[in-house]
């Protein structure tokens, strides 16, 4: 039997207790060591665990892309940490997969680098400071530390890469352009067999990947969960699965809403050339190259910070757009109250995915940015498709979501997300400015028109628990005598004027009272949230100004979520202007009139409106 078959065999074999061949043809042979299962999940083997005798190695492997002109391909620099049975045994063992822009670090943090949000809408904005230069942090031959004592005592190979332009690996980044598609699917390759790679960023000397099986699984968080969809839309083969948590899938939905300029929560002012700044720690000699082409030119020529509007340039940076070739089981997290990658972002594709039919999951929790699924969901997902253990995750529930007071590691499972039971319940707004009005299941004509003036000196909690101001409109329900369950996308149909060509649009669902205590949690008060430029009204791609005093209708979604508003609480719709920590600060003065009668809203609730009907009673 050849070494191959004998690995393979060996690991079947282990995988349900059966004696491997070594001992079978004789006793007195060293048993070899590898992989094993108990209930579906890869266990933690007692001679993978010492890090003492793990094999760590760097290398760079070549891509079929020169993003920064030099004439020779880029290479991206990857390290790897294996058992030592994979070198001393010919052990082959499959390998979980993180790459990343941060590994060697990244530039200030310094407020003055942002853009200054302080100006009117649809202008052009004071220019911007770059991020200085900075030198990267390379500690070689490790990138990271990241997943290793999770994976590699489990009988899992850890490899890192830098992306492009990105510590010692090659190349210009291009935040969600091809190369940071094409840089990860390189690497599989080269674990494949299909790429070269070589001990120096220079040099000839080659080194293959002889230790693995080739089956690749992904992770990663934030930009390093953006990585793993982007390879996996090359349709690459050898990349079986993929883990994104809190991904990006799309920078136009990152740095816009609806044509208008929003900011990522924390990061008031970042903007995608920012992004490009804040991670470029690649090679000093090619820096100036990818500022010219990358940043000044690409960036610059074609993001629009002055319309807001969708265009070729954010179209390919989509991922949503790119879905035709994936073909990896899909296990997507994310949080409901995620203020930095909005939960659209895992939504939307998710929802592209269901239609496309490959497996996939969803795990959803009620914290902020960030959050792995449990271990055990993501040792059953890559067990299930990276050694092929028939531990039926793909039978398993669909949608795995975490309840306002469980712990991130104790979801509830449902049938799929949104919850099928959740029906949309439509709601009517009743006249009450400057305090509050009725949010009613009934419609009641001549209600008017209500006017609000922007002031962003005014924080969007300050407005929500403001008894009266004439610088939101708020509306509520009654209050709520039974638990609602909420689940899907709030949409809002909206007609308003302004009396300036430009303005900015926010919209929350909030729960009142507004919890002020110390140990309130994330999902006490804001329920959830959106935004829209009025100009985008009839068409994402091509805004216009508005006249002033004209009235024009806008429908559009607010984010994703699945939330339980306890009995004693009133939901309430707040309309007003400028977010103070998410939009542009215009002057205070523009005045948004609403017309009642003409605007609505539609709240997925679990059970419809008969449930919340008998919760109002």
């Amino acid at each position: 039997m050849n070494q191959f078959l004998q690995s393979l065999t060996f690991i079947l074999f282990a995988a349900i207790g059966i004696p491997t061949l070594a001992q079978n043809e004789n006793s007195t042979t060293k048993e070899k060591v590898g992989p094993f299962f108990k209930d579906g999940e890869a266990q933690i083997v007692p001679e993978f665990n010492d890090p003492d005798y793990w094999i760590r190695e760097d290398l760079w492997v070549e891509t079929e892309f020169d993003s920064d002109g030099d004439g020779k391909r880029d290479r991206m620099h990857v390290d790897v940490t294996r058992p030592r049975q994979t070198e001393t045994e010919g052990l082959k063992l499959p390998v979980i997969y993180e790459t990343s822009p941060y590994f060697a670090g990244t530039g200030s943090l310094d407020r003055k680098y942002l853009w200054n949000v302080k100006q009117e809408l649809h202008t052009t904005p004071p220019k911007r400071e770059h991020v200085p230069q900075f030198t990267a942090k390379v500690n070689r031959p490790i990138l990271s530390k990241s997943h290793v004592k999770d994976w590699v005592p489990r009988g899992f190979i850890v490899v890192h890469s830098s992306s492009p332009g990105t510590g010692l690996s090659q190349g210009c980044p291009t935040v969600g352009g091809d190369n940071e598609s094409l840089a990860p699917k390189a690497v599989i390759d080269w674990l494949n067999g299909r790429a070269k790679g070589f001990t120096t960023p220079d040099g000839n000397k080659e080194v293959t990947a002889s230790w693995t099986t080739g089956k690749v699984g992904m992770i990663g968080t934030s930009y390093n969960g953006t990585l793993p969809l982007a390879a996996a839309t090359t349709g690459v083969e050898g990349l079986e699965a993929i883990i994104p948590v809190a991904p990006n899938t799309s920078y136009y939905h990152y740095y816009r809403s609806n044509g208008l300029i929003r900011h990522p929560g924390g990061w008031l002012g970042e903007d995608i050339d920012y992004l490009y700044d804040w991670i470029h720690s690649g090679n000093p000699e090619r820096c100036a190259y990818c500022d010219s082409i990358i940043r000044d030119k690409e960036m610059y020529g074609n993001f629009d910070r002055i319309s807001g509007d969708y265009n070729d340039f954010w179209a390919g940076r989509d991922y949503l757009n790119d879905l035709e070739p994936l073909k990896a089981a899909v296990l997507m997290a994310h949080a409901f109250n995620d203020w930095n990658v909005v939960p659209e972002h895992s939504y939307r594709i998710s929802k592209a995915l269901k239609e496309k039919g490959v497996p996939l999951q969803i795990f959803y929790h009620q914290g902020g940015h960030g959050g792995e699924p449990p271990m055990i969901m993501m040792n059953r997902w890559f067990s299930r498709y990276l050694f092929g253990i028939d531990n039926g995750v793909e039978n398993d529930s669909k949608a795995w979501i975490v309840r306002e007071n469980d712990e991130r590691t104790n979801p509830t499972p449902y049938k799929n997300y949104p919850n099928p039971e959740a029906k949309p319940v439509q709601f009517f707004l009743q006249k009450g400015a400057p305090k509050t009005g009725g949010l009613t299941l009934s419609k009641k004509s001549k209600q008017g028109k209500e006017t609000l003036v922007d002031n962003v000196s005014f924080s969007g909690s300050t407005l929500a628990q403001a008894e009266n101001t004439e610088h939101r409109l708020l509306y509520l329900t009654p209050t709520l005598t039974e638990d609602i369950h909420i689940s899907g996308e709030t949409s809002i149909t909206i007609s308003l004027a302004s009396n300036k060509p430009a303005a900015n649009l926010s919209v929350w669902l909030v729960s009142l009272p507004w919890n002020n205590r110390r140990n309130a949690k994330i999902t006490d008060n804001i329920i959830t949230r959106g935004w829209a430029d009025p100009q985008n009204y009839k068409s994402l791609t091509e805004s216009e100004p508005l006249k002033k005093g004209k009235f024009y209708e806008m429908t559009f979604n607010l984010q994703p979520d699945d939330q339980v508003i306890p009995a004693g609480q009133q939901i309430g719709l707040m309309i007003f202007s400028s977010d103070r920590d998410f939009t542009l600060w215009p002057n205070p003065g523009t005045k948004l009139t609403v017309d009642l009668d003409a605007t609505f809203l539609s709240i997925p609730v679990v059970g419809g409106t008969a449930t919340f009907s008998k919760a109002i009673q």
